[in-house]
C-alpha cells in the first residue's frame, strides 16, 4: 500500500474517532484538553524510553505507552482516554517513520479509553464509588484498568494480522507468526500497564482533585 494511501487512512481513522466523540457528547474543556495533551505527551514518552522494540523482528514492543491510556479514562472518559493513548502513540508511530502503524495504533489506542471508561464510569461509577473498603476499592480500580486492557490483548493481533496482510503486505505465513508473537506481548504489556495506571490513579486521583485540576463532570 502506498504512503499516500496510509496518510489518507489514518485521516480517515482520525476523523471517525472525532464523530465518536460528537456522537457520545462529550464535552471538551480547556483543562480536560489540557490534560488529554498531557496525558499524550507521557504515552508517547513511555513508548520511546520504557520498552524493548521489535520483539524477535515482529514490529512488536513491550513497552508502557498504554498505561496512560487507561489511567486518563479513569480519571476523564472513555473517548478522552482514547484521544490521549491513540495521539501519543500513533505520533510515536509517525515519528518512527511509520504511518501503516500509525493506523491500526490511532484505532487500538481509541479502543482500548473506550471499554476502560465504560467500565469505569457506566459500570463501576469509579468517581462515587466508596473508598473506605480499601481492598474493593483497589479490586474496582484494578478492574477498570484492566479491562480495555484486557479487550488490547484480542484486538492487537487480530487488527495487527490485517494491518501486517493488507497494508504491508506480508505472506498469510508470516503475518500469523507475528500474530502469536504480538499475542504474548501484547499480554504482558497490558499487565505491566495495569499495574502501572492502578499505581499511578491512586496517587493522583486525591492530589488532582485536592488542587481542583479534574472536571466535575
Amino acid at each position: 500500500m502506498s504512503t499516500s494511501t496510509m496518510w489518507l487512512l489514518l485521516f480517515v481513522v482520525v476523523a471517525l474517532a472525532l464523530l465518536v466523540a460528537a456522537l457520545t457528547k462529550t464535552k471538551f474543556t480547556v483543562q480536560k484538553i489540557s490534560i488529554i495533551g498531557v496525558m499524550a505527551a507521557l504515552s508517547l514518552v513511555a513508548y520511546e524510553f520504557f520498552r524493548i522494540p521489535n520483539v524477535f523482528g515482529s514490529g512488536s514492543s513491550f513497552h508502557l505507552g498504554n498505561t496512560f491510556t487507561a489511567l486518563t479514562a479513569m480519571l476523564l472518559d472513555g473517548v478522552s482516554g482514547g484521544l490521549a493513548g491513540a495521539i501519543g502513540l500513533a505520533l510515536a508511530d509517525i515519528l518512527a517513520g511509520d504511518p501503516g502503524y500509525a493506523i491500526t495504533t490511532f484505532i487500538l489506542k481509541f479502543i482500548i479509553g473506550l471499554v476502560c471508561g465504560f467500565v469505569a464510569h457506566k459500570v463501576i461509577h469509579l468517581k462515587d464509588y466508596p473508598t473506605a473498603n480499601r481492598g474493593k476499592y483497589l479490586l474496582v480500580v484494578t478492574a477498570s484498568a484492566f479491562s480495555g486492557l484486557l479487550v488490547n490483548v484480542f484486538t492487537d493481533p487480530f487488527i495487527g494480522y490485517f494491518r501486517n496482510r493488507f497494508i504491508f503486505g506480508q505472506p498469510a505465513e508470516i503475518a500469523s507468526v507475528f500474530t502469536k508473537i504480538a499475542s504474548g506481548v501484547t499480554l504482558i504489556n497490558s499487565l505491566l500497564s495495569t499495574v502501572c495506571a492502578v499505581v499511578l490513579y491512586l496517587a493522583l486521583r486525591p492530589a488532582l482533585e485536592k488542587a481542583h485540576l479534574l472536571p466535575k463532570n
